[in-house]
Parts: structure tokens; sequence; C-alpha cells
């Protein structure tokens, strides 16, 4: 079964609002075997999304929408899927109830345009909205779909998870679609496709596996992508693949789907027994705020310095006002020294540190914006090494920090550095 997504709000166009609730259902559409074709959106207006229904409903076997479902008088959406498949409005008493008990429970006073929200077109099934007031509604005919649901996320989520999912999982056409996503740092776009190769080596000809290249600040993700009817042959297709990638780019593989980088590296310190500590000046703190998003990071998190200054650099870590004098707060001496002096206050096994120009001012040509020295320090070694990571502020911290823990991930593998 192939789908088109339609999101409908002026809100969306003007990027006033992130369109999450696209990926969203894309993602879930998978899992019951629904491949989403094209992803529409359009404003709240009527002829555009009159043009997106007819579109979409004639192309596709399944339409979802969500927005424009509220009291509004910009919340158009109802009348226009009542126009659209020839129906008027009723009153659903089992939404018009659900209304009422949570007006109730809420302590608010009912409104008519609350009230109003419990009529819908009278040839739909309604979908149940447990988390807010607007009720979805499913239309068929001639054996296609059109989903209709509200645009605030929280709602839209529990609609399709209980019940769209369960509807389609016992109607779709049996094709299975699987995803694995492995993620990788240290190593750019183009590199890493050399290092793999030719991809037609292991994912075949049959065309059922697909390999997707995803660039971002903090490293490449490969999505592996099996469509088949027989799940143990998409199954051992997925993993015949992803051992192939492995065999190939190990070193720079840290995760699979969901699962980040902190939460690798937290699992080796646990596993080895061993404590951090954090010495940060450019990132501001932010690596440990990565490291303590980890449920159950006290285990092996013991302390951070955010030492901003070159004052605190000396009065918290110990680092000699003589030696910033003469290398600069920004090298690879001044990063050691840190690594080295916050591993000795805290008593940790393994302390890192960071260093750098964040920017956009503050470089020079011998240390230009971007520049950054990220060191560490455990009871075998003390080092420190350089980066660039361009002048852009934000992003700068993003990849300071993924270098940081990627180089702490490879230490406790004993690999000895970020470079392969």
């Amino acid at each position: 079964m192939t789908a088109e997504i339609i999101t409908i709000g002026d809100e969306l166009l003007i990027g006033q609002v992130i369109n999450s609730n696209q990926a969203f259902i894309a993602e879930r559409f998978n899992t019951v075997g629904i491949v989403t074709e094209r992803m529409t959106t359009v404003g709240d207006s009527d002829v555009p999304v009159r043009e997106a229904f007819a579109a979409a409903f004639a192309r596709h076997d399944v339409v979802a929408v969500t927005g424009g479902l509220g009291p509004t008088h910009d919340d158009i959406t109802k009348r226009l899927v009542c126009e659209f498949f020839g129906t008027d409005l009723v009153t659903d008493e089992g939404t018009l109830a659900h209304i009422k008990e949570l007006a109730q429970r809420r302590n608010l006073p009912l409104i008519q345009s609350n009230l109003d929200q419990a009529l819908v077109p009278r040839s739909c099934t309604v979908i149940p909205n447990r988390n807010g007031t607007a009720p979805g509604m499913l239309f068929e005919r001639d054996g296609r779909y059109f989903a209709v649901m509200p645009g605030v996320p929280f709602e839209m989520k529990a609609m399709v998870d209980d019940w769209l999912l369960p509807f389609f999982a016992g109607r779709s056409d049996g094709l299975i679609v699987r995803h694995r996503t492995l993620k990788t740092t240290g190593i750019g776009e183009s590199m890493l496709a050399k290092r793999i190769g030719d991809v037609s080596e292991f994912l075949g000809t049959d065309g059922s596996a697909t390999l997707a290249f995803l660039p971002n600040p903090m490293g490449t993700k490969l999505r592996i992508t099996v469509k088949h009817r027989d799940a143990a042959f998409v199954d051992a297709s997925l993993a015949r693949i992803e051992s192939a990638l492995r065999a190939r780019a190990e070193r720079y593989i840290y995760a699979s789907d969901e699962q980040e980088l902190e939460h690798v590296v937290g699992r080796l310190l646990n596993e080895q027994r061993r404590t951090l500590a954090l010495a940060e000046s450019c990132t501001g703190g932010f690596i440990a705020h990565r490291v303590t998003n980890v449920p159950g990071s006290s285990a092996y998190f013991l302390r951070g310095f955010v030492t901003y200054s070159d004052r605190a650099k000396t009065e918290d870590l110990g680092v000699p006002a003589e030696l910033i004098a003469r290398h600069g707060a920004v090298s690879a001496e001044t990063a050691e020294a840190m690594a080295a002096g916050a591993r000795r206050r805290s008593g940790a096994d393994i302390a890192l540190s960071c260093t750098g120009i964040a920017g956009p001012g503050g470089g020079s040509p011998e240390k230009p914006v971007g520049l950054c020295y990220i060191g560490f320090a455990d009871a075998a070694r003390t080092f420190a090494l350089k980066f660039s990571f361009g002048d852009h502020r934000l992003r700068f911290k993003d990849r300071a920090s993924q270098a940081a823990l990627e180089l702490l991930r490879r230490s406790l593998l004993r690999f000895d550095t970020l470079d392969g």
C-alpha cells in the first residue's frame, strides 16, 4: 500500500512550527507495510486543501491528513472533508460524552465551540481522541482510505499508535518494510563511502534492499532498508548487510538505531567499572549535559568543571598560569593540563578536557575560529588532539562534544585516536 501525508496549517508554511507529524506518520506506516510516497503541506485556505485532497486520494491507497480540526475560524478541515465526501455533520455521542468528562476532570467551562467538536461527518468512522477534544475520522471508498487527525502531535500520535496501526495491520498487502540505522562518527561521508566500497556486493540485485548515506554535523548515518513479504528474508537481509558494513567500517560505527554516543560510553564505563571527570571551556558544560542525559550516569560520572576563564583553569584545575601565558588557553598544552587537573582533583579514572575558539570572534591567523583541542588523561597517558570545527558557534559545541565522547569510546575499546 502507498500513502500520501497531508499536513495543513499556515504555521507550517511560514516555518513557525516544525513539521514533525509527517516524519512520525511515515515511520509508523512503514511498520505495517505502508510506503509513504509523497508528503504535502498546505495552508489554511480552501482551494489548496481541496486540490491536495483530490490529488492524493486519486493516486494513493492511504491518505493521512493532520491539522485544521480545532474550534477556531481558521480550522477548515472538517468542513472541506464533508464537501469532499459529499456528507453532512452529525453529533457523535461517544465524543460528546468524552468532551464533557474531559471538561469536568479539568474543571473547565463547556462552551459551544467545544461541544461542536463532537460534530463529525456522517459517513466516517470516528477515531477516538483520548488526549483531546477533536476526534479523528476515517473514510473508505473503493478500497482506499482517508484518515483525518488533529495537528497537535500529542493527540495525533496516540491515534496513530492506538487505532490506525492496528486497523491497517490487518489490511496491508503483506509488504514488510524494516530499517536499521548504523551511526558513524570521526570519518567524512566520502571517506566512509570509499571504505565501504561497492554496495552491490552485499545489497544484492533484486531491489529488495537499499543503503542511504545520511550525513550530519555529528557524523554519517547508514540507513539500511529491506522490503519483502517474507519476514524471515527481511531479518536475514538486515543482519547480512549490517555484518558487511561492520566488517568494512567497524571502528567508526558507534551505535545503531536510536542509541546515542553518550549511552554507548556510559555502558562501556559501567562494564569496565571506570569513572569519568570532565573539564570544559568552550563547550560550557555541554559534554557533561550529554553524559548526564543517561539514566544511571551517577555510577561513573564523578565531577564536571566548567572553567571558561583562564583564572578558573588555574584555580579549579591547577593549570599553571605561566603555561597558559606561554602557550595560550587554546593549546594542546593547556588541554592536557586541564585533563590531568580534572583527573587529579576528582579522583576519576579518566578525564576529558575541551578548549577552543567557538566564534564568531576571537580568532587569529595562528588560531582561527573553529580551532579546538580535546585532552585525555588516565593512569597511563595524557595527550590532546587538535580539531577544526568551523565557525558556527552552536554547531561547534555539538561537534566538540561528539569528538570528545568518541575519543572516550575509542580509548575504552583500546583504539588509539580518532583518525582511525
